[in-house]
Parts: structure tokens; sequence; C-alpha cells
């Protein structure tokens, strides 16, 4: 019985969030035409919606753990699921995505992401989009902020393993900026995939930054183990391998 009623309450949570997002959609986009700004104004906004109607519909609490970065840093992440985006967005000050290029058709997703400067990818010419990516943020042309990337391209399951992939090392030397890792362990509570959302306490932690100068091989040797060690540590507290 507490199940089922869990899994009722996590779709009226689902429904309510989207419906929520469209709300926040239309009242914020005739001021976000007026003033780029104000877009950050509106997903800081929908983010604080979408942690406390989590809170309050289905019992799962949200953190955030260690330094934010306000300046212009790389921002390395793990990526469990889409509430991970909803906690380090509403905590950083100016945050931008490199995203996949199809989210731009998106429905109001994509023209939000465009106005606070996330940057798509072709995936079928990453090399290209990376060396104009890098062209960009060098060039002082691509708007100031928190670049997020995740280094494992995609969401992950909690407990899952998937490689790190190079292309974050590249990034982070080509830039020179500081790169400040995060971890995670909201995939406990709320996996890629289905309907229930679980109570807990999901955590986004910002780990300790790495400065710039780094090899690409020096880089890759520590993003890893150190956002891995991380989360599982969060996972572990959240109960995760213990039968939670």
């Amino acid at each position: 019985m507490r199940t089922a009623l869990q899994y009722v309450l996590s779709l009226v949570f689902i429904v309510q969030m989207y419906l929520a997002m469209a709300a926040y959609a239309l009242f914020w986009t005739p001021f976000v035409l007026l003033r780029r700004d104000a877009a950050f104004d509106a997903v800081h906004g929908y983010c604080r919606w979408v942690r406390a109607s989590a809170a309050l519909l289905v019992g799962l609490r949200s953190e955030i753990r260690g330094e934010v970065p306000a300046d212009e840093v790389l921002v390395a992440a793990k990526h469990q699921s889409f509430f991970d985006i909803i906690l380090i967005v509403s905590a950083l000050p100016r945050p931008k995505f490199i995203m996949k290029k199809e989210l731009l058709w998106a429905p109001i997703v994509g023209w939000y992401a465009g106005r606070i400067g996330c940057i798509p990818v072709d995936r079928g010419r990453r090399g290209e989009a990376m060396k104009k990516m890098v062209a960009d943020v060098k060039a002082g042309l691509a708007a100031p902020g928190q670049l997020i990337i995740y280094p494992q391209g995609t969401r992950v399951a909690a407990g899952a393993r998937k490689p790190y992939k190079v292309g974050v090392g590249v990034l982070y030397a080509q830039i020179g900026q500081d790169c400040v890792p995060a971890a995670t362990n909201v995939g406990v509570f709320w996996p890629r995939h289905g309907i229930l959302r679980k109570p807990g306490l999901a955590v986004v932690e910002f780990l300790p930054r790495i400065p710039a100068g780094l090899t690409v091989e020096a880089f890759m040797a520590r993003i890893e183990p150190e956002v891995e060690g991380a989360s599982n540590r969060l996972m572990a507290e959240a109960g995760f391998g213990a039968g939670a």
C-alpha cells in the first residue's frame, strides 16, 4: 500500500512539475525577450519550485554541499537523472551546459537553454563543434558563467560504471579555466527511467577545484576517481547497496 501511494504521489509530482515548467516559461517569456538575464531568474525560480515540490509531495529533500563556484569555471558533474540538473542549476549563478544540438528544438527547454548561453554540440561533428566552442570561449564570445559538462556523456544509473571521455580533459586544457568537479547521489531516489520517486536526501556536492594548467593526462587521472569516489560516498550515505 505504501509503495502504491508513493507511485501515485510520484505521478502527481511529475505532472505538476511539467505544468509548472510551462507556467514559468509563459510568465517569464516577455521579461526574457526584453532582458536576456531574466532567463536566469526564470530557471532559478523553476528549479527552486521543483526542489520544494519534490520535498512536499514525495518526501525527496535536497541539499547542496561544498563551495559553489561563482566565477568562470568548468563544472565536470556526475549525471544520474534530471534532478541533478535541477540541483546544479539552482545553485550556480550563471549555469550553462554543453548539450546535444537536438535539444534546441525541444519546446520551452531549447529556447531558454539558448538564452542562458548553453552550447549545442552536433554529435555527428563533435570534433568541429568542440573546436568552435573552445574558440568562442577563448575569444570571449560565449556568454560568461559556469560551463557544465558531463564527463561520461550521458546519464548513468546509480552503481553503474561508464568510462569518462577524454573530451572533458581536452576542453579543460584548451580553455584554461579551473575545473570544479561535482558528485551526486540523486539516482538513488530519482532514476533515469520510470515514475517512482523515493523519499530521502538527494545531494549534489561541489568538490575542491582542480586548478588550470594540468595536462590532459594529469587531469583525467584526477577527475574520474574524485567524482566517482565522492558519488559512491554520497550513495552509501543514502543507503545504496545496503538494501535501501
